[in-house]
């Protein structure tokens, strides 16, 4: 791997202020990882069928039926802020 890294410009980017030291340091790592990565690219996969999941994925969820939940007084009385029968939060959204 020939080409340099401008560790000084990645770190600009990213909106992170590193020392003199960290760049001497995150460069050696950031040029190991890109070597690494080279280094799979030259793998032959021809014969790898392609996958979209490595870990098998199966559906997880429960049934959905009703259960006992918690009381609405019991939860409004506790909440911070009410209005009626809703729990009162902070705007958000900006105009």
């Amino acid at each position: 791997m020939g080409e340099r890294i401008d560790v000084r410009y990645v770190a600009k980017l990213a909106r992170i202020e590193l020392t003199d030291d960290e760049v001497v340091r995150f460069g050696a790592q950031l040029g190991a990882l890109l070597e690494h990565v080279n280094a799979l690219g030259e793998l032959d996969v021809a014969s790898v069928p392609a996958t979209a999941q490595v870990v098998e994925s199966r559906n997880v969820a429960r049934d959905d039926e009703p259960r006992p939940s918690l009381d609405r007084e019991i939860v409004l009385d506790e909440a911070p802020h009410r209005q009626g029968a809703f729990v009162r939060v902070p705007k958000i959204l900006v105009e």
